[in-house]
């Protein structure tokens, strides 16, 4: 049952996804002038799509739910929903009935376009082409065997499905409304309780069906088509939308950039990747679910928190009645697509509440991580593996190489049973889901990993998860066998503390005469947070600044506070004289090399003249950081606040 719904929430977002192509027609339509006819030419296009959501859902389910994803199928569940439609129009019911149309129960004058219908008679219709699809009839029928068959049976069953709608659907349609009347009673309590379920649904796959109920005219709600026909109530209709976008477009790039401080020093930078673009595919599309799927299952206490959160956003907006709609989801395209339409209701301020929403996602983000010692991307225990990989044909796109990867660890063919996938996500079958090779996968550049059961797993790609399902599904298709290499340490080392393994030392040196801090106590939490790597600090007592390293200079800012240099063993060193001294345009600096010079450590850097510095209100600490920390396979300080001088020796780091 777990197995059906989940590809039935998959299926539903075949339809979903056409979507977004009314939202350009409406939405260009209401920010056109209203008296030119091209604006009521687009809205009325982008109306012909919302109104036949029905039957798109009825063909987009038939088509997602059959086993080979067949047009077959499809064109059947065409067919098959286009009975129920004509025999239980009101003027028909009042012909079989023989009454009068006026006298017709009122159910009936609802059931045209009725989403509920549409579902029901996809899942029929799936259910019997997967039955009847390979169907031989004798020799005298053998035209009508196999695929033909399907339309054939669907209209049969429907010709009996709209006989009992005859009786049911009355009674039906009084509960689906006195269930929309009562999510609509409890007001701003109820957009958030569906705001809560939302999120908290996402990891199965069943937030389509619930958002069905909301979004779509299944209990009389049906906030998106509504909202884009500006039918309604304003400041009501699209209650259960505005309050998505606050944090799709705000809170969870925030949460996005709070795990990111707290990511170990060494993982700065692929999280830094990571967060950057899911935090980027929330803003601008409303895809949440490579962010969501990164933390949802190995820091879950996190996840539920953003759930509250989410049902917070929607409850405050719709206490405040600013409304705003979505078609695909709620990010900043639908958001200034909606922003023209005649029924959205005071929906810049959704953006003051997506500021709002933004600190309080980063605080409690970071406040949880910190408390909890939650392991958020970046944070996972670092470790020495060595696992397999498919060797890649030089003439394979990126979504192969990818797929040939994930390929060989989920142990191929052997393993592997079904490859399918939704918006973002690989949802495959396996044989066995405990012989993945979980690290391989993720070398592969899964953005997280979800195993559903001991059959069932989900591994989340991005939103172009398709190409990579595709060449994935011509890999099992063909059996393809498994070809694998060993490549070593595809996560980084963990610093340590012995020699163990062989690699060349860096020796560094103070740059001043002064005091020497930890990282961690300079006064500038980017770099006493090590988002730009691991070093360490001098508080200089006079003005000269000598170089680290032995090394070759890389690059002198042209503000002449900071200077790079490279290592003849890799390592990229700056040395960055002063706190937010950028801001000095150089006048308190006199620079003595300049790129590609070879220097020696002990040589003067540059001159800073620390009394102009503090005249100007800035901090002289300078800090001297390892910016590709993940060459070093350790590092040995000698920490505390020890007065040292330029030849003194006080960092050693030991190369991969």
């Amino acid at each position: 049952m777990k197995d059906y719904l989940q590809r039935m929430g998959r299926s539903l977002q075949l339809p979903v996804s056409v979507l977004p192509a009314a939202a350009l027609l409406v939405g260009i339509g209401h920010w056109l002038p209203a008296k030119w006819a091209i604006a009521q030419y687009l809205q009325i296009g982008g109306n012909a799509i919302l109104g036949s959501l029905a039957i798109l859902f009825a063909v987009g389910l038939a088509f997602g739910m059959s086993e080979d994803h067949s047009g077959a199928a499809a064109l059947a569940g065409l067919v098959a929903y286009q009975i129920p439609m004509y025999i239980l129009d009101p003027q028909q019911m009042a012909t079989l009935l023989n009454i009068k149309t006026s006298a017709v129960d009122v159910s009936f004058t609802q059931i045209k376009g009725n989403v509920f219908i549409g579902i029901m008679t996809g899942l029929v219709v799936a259910a019997l082409y997967n039955r009847f699809h390979n169907t031989k009839l004798p020799m005298a029928f053998s035209f009508f065997s196999g695929k033909r068959l399907v339309p054939i049976i669907a209209s049969l069953v429907m010709l009996v499905i709209s006989a009992l709608l005859i009786v049911i659907w009355p009674p039906i349609y009084t509960a689906l409304v006195a269930f929309g009347k009562y999510i609509v009673s409890l007001g701003w309590i109820g957009a958030g309780l569906f705001g809560l379920f939302n999120r908290l649904l996402i990891p199965t796959g069943l937030h389509q069906a619930l958002n069905s109920v909301f979004w779509f005219n299944i209990a009389g709600i049906n906030d998106i088509a509504n909202f884009w026909s500006s039918t309604g109530t304003k400041g009501v209709t699209g209650m259960y939308l505005a309050g998505f976008f606050p944090v799709m477009m705000f809170g969870l790039p925030a949460g996005a950039y709070a795990i990111y401080r707290n990511a170990l020093p060494q993982r700065k930078k692929e999280t830094g990747s990571l967060m950057l673009a899911a935090g980027f595919a929330s803003f601008f599309t409303g895809v949440t679910e490579p962010l969501e799927f990164s933390f949802m299952f190995v820091a879950w206490p996190l996840y539920l928190l953003h759930a509250m959160l989410t049902g917070l956003s929607l409850a405050f907006a719709a206490i405040m009645h600013w409304t705003a709609g979505f078609t695909f989801s709620a990010g900043l395209v639908d958001y200034l697509l909606s922003l023209r339409v005649p029924i959205a209701n005071m929906p810049l301020m959704l953006l003051v509440q997506g500021v709002v929403m933004a600190v309080i996602y980063y605080v409690t983000f970071n406040f949880a991580i910190k408390k909890f010692n939650l392991m958020t991307p970046g944070r996972e225990p670092l470790e020495e593996v060595n696992t397999p990989t498919e060797i890649i044909d030089a003439a394979d796109d990126k979504f192969m190489r990818q797929a040939k990867q994930i390929y060989a660890a989920l142990g191929g063919s052997a393993n592997l049973t079904v490859v399918d996938n939704c918006t973002t996500r690989l949802r495959l079958q396996l044989k066995d889901t405990a012989k993945i090779e979980t690290a391989a996968i993720k070398a592969a550049g899964a953005v997280g990993i979800n195993v559903i059961d001991a059959t069932h797993l989900q591994i989340i790609i991005g939103t172009e998860v398709e190409f990579t399902a595709n060449a994935l599904r011509q890999l099992l298709e063909q059996k393809a066998p498994i070809n694998k290499t060993a490549t070593a340490s595809t996560t980084p080392k963990a610093p340590v503390a012995t020699r163990e393994h062989a690699g060349e030392n860096t020796d560094f040196y103070a740059v001043a005469n002064g005091q020497l801090l930890d990282l961690e106590q300079v006064a500038d939490p980017t770099f006493a947070e090590k988002m730009l790597g691991d070093g360490y600090a001098v508080e200089p007592d006079n003005n000269q600044i000598m170089a680290p390293v032995d090394g070759e200079i890389t690059n002198v800012f042209p503000t002449k506070h900071a200077i790079g240099i490279k290592t003849a063993t890799g390592l990229e060193i700056l040395v960055h004289m002063g706190i937010d001294t950028v801001s000095l345009d150089g006048k308190p600096f006199n620079v003595a090399v300049q790129a590609g010079q070879q220097i020696r450590h002990g040589e003067l850097l540059a001159t800073m003249d620390l009394a102009a510095v503090q005249a100007a209100g800035k901090k002289i600490t300078t800090m001297i950081v390892i910016t590709n920390m993940e060459e070093i396979g350790y590092l040995r300080f000698k920490f505390g606040q020890a007065t040292v001088t330029p030849q003194q020796l006080v960092l050693t780091t030991h190369n991969k």
